[in-house]
């Protein structure tokens, strides 16, 4: 049962960071592990998206219900696929150099062959996931600028 939480301050708006994490369709452009990503049904406050996973030589379909807190907080839960459990936190908060994000994943795959591979792999792929966010708001929105006294 892999948790994770993290807390990062980003010299982008909460805004900005709100619509990447947001742009589920997209992940597949930027996530590494991330093989396919389709928005299934969509509303102002929720969307339904199937996803494809892969590392190594497991390949895993799932379907999350992404729940939407425009600009606050996005939380994400399997509602069908390989997870016992899933549940992703982001929460995004204006500060002055920026945002603050506070990100949070708890999840568990019902098969214990997918645990033991995931256990010894989990704190990596989540560093590699955050940074991957962080690289994506770069290229979208440029590379952060430092601000003078």
């Amino acid at each position: 049962m892999p948790t994770h939480a993290e807390q990062k301050i980003v010299p982008y708006t909460a805004e900005q960071l709100f619509e990447l994490v947001a742009d589920v369709g997209k992940y597949p452009e930027f996530l590494p592990w991330c093989l396919k990503a389709v928005v299934t049904s969509r509303t102002e406050h929720e969307l339904i998206a199937e996803l494809v996973v892969g590392f190594g030589p497991f390949r895993e379909a799932y379907t999350s219900r992404v729940e939407l807190d425009r600009p606050h907080r996005i939380v994400v839960r399997c509602i069908r696929g390989p997870f016992q459990r899933l549940e992703n936190i982001w929460t995004f908060h204006p500060v002055p150099e920026g945002c603050a994000i506070d990100f949070y994943v708890d999840f568990e795959f019902r098969s214990r062959l997918l645990r033991n591979a995931i256990g010894m792999v989990f704190n990596e792929g989540v560093r590699l996931m955050v940074k991957a966010f962080m690289a994506r708001a770069c290229d979208i929105y440029g590379p952060p600028v430092t601000r003078l006294s």
